[in-house]
């Protein structure tokens, strides 16, 4: 069975984020291959597209490591999204579809009944999926992307607090997607960036705890998604 890289590039991208590996920990490509599962030919691959997108870096007489951004890096992170998500939200103005607009409302449903139930947990994933509908609808694959990668780097970097109102939250998803289906650009945009600057405000830097044993990694194998991967 061949395993693309781009499947090896997902678990690794979700362990970093995840804080399996932690910041400046070395990554072998030994290691990795023994954890998921798979050769080191598609570690490689995978950890070249990491280094690309600025989790890993490649250090002299250490090779690859988990990198270790300051915070002025992951202060810029939310300030580019917040000019970022407005874009797309425009974008998804002009270029949604029936079908983004189905699932879209649908979300908004979801959440506003969720957030009036306060149930924390389905409202954390219900946003990121709303958010990453909203990127998709935008139809520039460029954009997706760049959104894509912000929000892996951020859930890496900050914690976020539930929002005080979380219902309020949710009607402001509720209007971009009105403004969205109204083919209204400026209003998405608009919306989206009141939304972002709010949302900004909830985040809270990670530290790196000072515990012992730090770069240690848990050794126990994860096996790779390989759905749809040719036999």
């Amino acid at each position: 069975m061949r395993i693309p890289a781009h499947s090896v590039c997902t678990a690794i991208r979700d362990d970093i984020v995840s804080g399996v590996f932690e910041r400046g920990s070395r990554l072998t490509e030994e290691l990795l291959a023994r954890r998921y599962g798979v050769s080191r030919v598609p570690v490689r691959e995978a950890l070249r597209t990491l280094e690309s997108e600025g989790f890993v870096v490649t250090r002299r007489h250490a090779g690859a490591c988990v990198a270790e951004p300051t915070e002025l890096e992951a202060a810029d992170l939310l300030e580019v999204r917040t000019l970022l998500e407005p874009l797309g939200a425009a974008r998804a103005a002009q270029r949604r579809t029936e079908v983004h607009l189905k699932v879209l409302r649908g979300l908004v449903r979801l959440g506003q009944d969720r957030a009036r139930r306060g149930d924390g947990e389905d409202l954390r994933a219900l946003g990121g999926w709303f958010h990453e509908t909203l990127a998709q609808a935008s139809g520039s694959p460029g954009l997706i992307a760049l959104l894509t990668q912000l929000r892996h780097k951020i859930a890496w970097m900050y914690a976020v607090e539930q929002p005080a109102r979380p219902v309020d939250s949710w009607a402001e998803h509720g209007a971009i997607v009105d403004a969205v289906a109204r083919g209204d650009a400026e209003r998405a945009r608009a919306l989206a960036a009141h939304h972002a600057e709010r949302a900004a405000a909830a985040h809270r830097l990670r530290r790196r705890p000072p515990a012992p044993g730090a770069g240690r990694v848990r050794t126990t194998q994860h096996s790779v998604n390989t759905a749809g991967v040719r036999h």
